[in-house]
């Protein structure tokens, strides 16, 4: 019984050392400026002036320099990023972060994700860019209450969360951005001064603090925010499961004509449309509207929905996305009736000045609405330009319309309304009755005689 009383008492305090130990672990951040040194670090680049003072590091703008960055020698691939910024007015800067600096590579221009430091009346900080490749991938746009996070004139904590294709930042405990893209797996972090312009601008800084990083137990450690980021994906030919959980499916499947057939004929055209690696592209036919293939169309029929297209323009070239489409109204030359997302190389194709102020331009509801950056403060319509991919979005919730181009608010507007109506009196359209507001019509890509391709097409219906 002694024995088995001393066991008994041996294992207690066996398994309290042992939960005493495992309680006492701490999640192991790693201080990028543990040495209060720079040794680790080395500048990209410009020129703009890295110092350390006091567990600070200040970047210092200057004129006639390009973008200049500290860059970790380390690389890192999944991790958890932490650190508080102060910005002087009017001064950018962000974070980059998977990013690369190749000699091959515009002769080793630091390229890849960047986190957003601005304070710009846009108010994008926290966003995600993709530093002199694709551009920007996350604008706050989408994101009302990420975009009221940053505070000018005060310190920021930001936090980057960068785990497999899951990207997701916050900015003082609001999550800002929720990206999946996997373009880039691993790379260094750097800090960034933005070249500045303006003599003004020079001698400004931006300082950061408190710089650490998780590299492991990351899932257990991911931040629960009280808001949720618009989910936006770069993941091509597949839903993630966030775009799943909210309802969307494909619309193509990236493969087979599955779903589609010709705007004027039964089956899927024999000629002008090309399948290959995912992406759906129509072939040039000297600009001839609907004169090769011609126009595809879904077989289904659409009301409330959400649709989001990948495309991507040929120099020159024409072409749109129409929806409320009803083919049966043109069974001549031409193209199906339908509003339209206009998809346009503004620059080379005459059609651009041939609408009413811009009204058909990129992103325009054709012929009616000229499509402009709705997005306060912000600049340009952020086309990303010919030969990039370039994401188109429509919405429709009953009366209300909306255009998007590269997730930022091009054109809005009420189908139903007197204004509507008025437009469409104006227009080529006006012969057709009830134009834009039948209750449900198919989906339809053009031919307009010019090399465009597709990929991603995807939708939720309301």
């Amino acid at each position: 019984m002694y024995f088995f009383k001393k066991n008994i008492l041996l294992l207690i305090i066996f398994l309290v050392f042992a939960y005493i130990k495992v309680k006492g672990q701490k999640t192991k951040w790693n201080n990028l400026l543990d040495n209060n040194d720079l040794s680790e670090f080395i500048q990209l680049n410009g020129k703009a002036d890295f110092t350390l003072k006091d567990g600070v590091l200040i970047g210092t703008s200057k004129l006639n320099t390009p973008n200049s960055f500290l860059a970790t020698k380390s690389k890192y691939s999944d991790f958890i990023l932490e650190f508080d910024v102060l910005i002087d007015n009017d001064l950018n800067s962000g974070v980059q972060f998977r990013s690369q600096s190749i000699k091959n590579y515009l002769n080793g221009r630091v390229h890849g994700y960047q986190c957003e430091i601005e304070t710009s009346p846009r108010r994008w900080a926290g966003g995600i860019y993709d530093e002199a490749r694709r551009g920007w991938l996350y604008p706050l746009s989408r994101n009302k209450i990420g975009q009221k996070a940053f505070i000018n004139g005060n310190w920021n904590k930001y936090r980057i969360e960068a785990i497999g294709n899951s990207i997701r930042t916050f900015v003082n405990g609001v999550e800002t951005a929720n990206l999946f893209d996997d373009m880039t797996k691993e790379g260094f972090i750097a800090f960034q001064v933005h070249g500045i312009s303006k003599p003004e601008q020079e001698g400004k800084q931006v300082r950061w603090k408190n710089i650490r990083i998780l590299i492991s137990d990351l899932e257990k450690n991911q931040m629960l925010a009280s808001n949720k980021a618009p989910h936006i994906s770069y993941i091509d030919g597949n839903l993630t499961h966030e775009e799943k959980r909210l309802g969307f499916r494909m619309l193509w499947d990236g493969k087979t004509t599955k779903g589609w057939r010709g705007a004027k004929k039964s089956m899927f055209p024999e000629k002008g449309w090309i399948i290959k690696d995912g992406i759906l592209t129509v072939e040039a036919s000297d600009g001839k509207e609907s004169r090769n293939g011609g126009d595809i169309i879904t077989i289904e029929s659409f009301r409330n929905f959400e649709l989001s297209v990948d495309f991507l323009l040929s120099p020159g070239a024409n072409s749109g996305i129409k929806y409320f489409v009803k083919p049966e109204l043109n069974k001549g030359k031409g193209s199906s009736i339908g509003l339209e997302f206009q998809i346009l190389d503004d620059e080379k194709h005459p059609d651009y000045n041939l609408g009413k102020n811009g009204n058909r331009s990129v992103g325009s509801l054709y012929d009616l609405i000229r499509a402009e950056n709705r997005t306060t403060g912000a600049r340009g319509k952020n086309f990303k330009g010919v030969g990039q991919w370039n994401n188109a979005r429509i919405i429709v919730n009953g009366g209300k319309v909306e255009h998007w181009l590269n997730h930022v608010k091009v054109v809005e507007f009420d189908r139903f309304s007197q204004t509507f109506e008025a437009l469409v009196e104006k227009s080529k359209y006006e012969i057709w009755e009830q134009f834009g507001r039948w209750p449900e019509g198919v989906i339809l890509l053009q031919d307009h005689g010019d090399k465009v391709s597709f990929k991603n097409i995807k939708i939720r219906e309301f």
